[in-house]
């Protein structure tokens, strides 16, 4: 009876306890609805809506602003951003890969731990601090442009492929940090069993590591778009609007820099960042679960 007793207690502990967690998580989405809940209904509210000028204003339904946000200037800017991302987050890649592999398969514990440590900063180090620490060493007056001549060569910091450059900066140590694990998840046994077969080192990598790897890194590579596609400071600080952006087109027009009263096309545009952002999780999420079974 006791034994049988103890054994009840310890199927139904567990089942107590779950109203409980459940309970738990409920701040979570408390903080979730408020912090994204209100401001993504307000956008969609905008977005579809405008108002009439002048006292007793009436609101209307419209799409309008979605047809406007995807004309002229607007969806320039949102070409510009979708190519600086696409640009960025293809370089970093390739880069970002060359990097993991070299300090995958380095004997030095030390220089993992110092490229790691490193990269986990400057994946984070962005904003005004990036923008003006470029400025002040390859702007028109930076020191290296000043030292090597790179003016007279006819190079800008402040065009498309400075902002590239800059971008890189952080884009690249995100990938080291996303792909590194998945080359550790690369087994010894599939390169011997390669060498065995007589195959090369090209032939191992071109028919062994990169199917496997190529999950991960089309997740990295769609993660690092989204992470270009979003930024906002660093250009802002560093070409205002001489590269067209999407995220600097919406500041402009929320703070009527060009146009009054084009908030709500402003509003549009987030959206159409939303939209884009959600294509980009749709595709990130079953990459990343692709690669887990290869590599668990």
């Amino acid at each position: 009876m006791n034994a049988n007793t103890g054994r009840r207690r310890a199927a139904t502990g567990p089942q107590r306890h779950q109203p409980l967690a459940r309970w738990a998580v409920v701040p979570l989405l408390l903080f979730v609805a408020i912090a994204f809940g209100i401001p993504a209904l307000a956008m969609l509210g905008g977005a579809f809506t405008t108002s009439d000028a002048g006292p007793g204003t009436a609101v209307h339904y419209t799409t309008g602003n979605l047809t406007a946000s995807l004309q002229g200037a607007y969806f320039t800017a949102l070409l510009g951003s979708v190519k600086l991302s696409l640009t960025t987050a293809l370089i970093s890649t390739v880069v970002g890969l060359l990097l993991a592999q070299a300090v995958v398969t380095s004997r030095h514990g030390m220089l993992r731990h110092a490229v790691l440590s490193a990269s986990g900063v400057l994946a984070n180090f962005g904003g005004v601090p990036l923008a003006f620490a470029f400025v002040a060493t390859l702007g028109n007056a930076g020191v290296l442009t000043q030292h090597l001549g790179l003016d007279k060569a006819g190079w800008s910091l402040y065009s498309f492929w400075g902002l590239v450059l800059v971008y890189l900066y952080f884009l690249v140590p995100l990938m080291v940090l996303t792909v590194i694990s998945s080359l550790d998840g690369l087994r010894a046994q599939w390169r011997e069993a390669a060498r065995n077969n007589g195959a090369t080192t090209w032939q191992y990598w071109r028919y062994v590591a990169l199917p496997v790897l190529a999950p991960s890194l089309l997740g990295g590579f769609v993660l690092l778009f989204g992470s270009a596609f979003a930024a906002y400071a660093t250009a802002r600080a560093m070409v205002g609007a001489s590269v067209p952006l999407i995220t600097l087109q919406i500041a402009n027009t929320l703070g009527g820099n060009v146009f009054a009263g084009q908030g709500n096309v402003g509003l549009a545009m987030s959206l159409d960042m939303v939209v884009v952002a959600g294509l980009v999780m749709a595709v990130y999420i079953p990459l990343q679960r692709r690669s887990a079974r290869w590599l668990v």
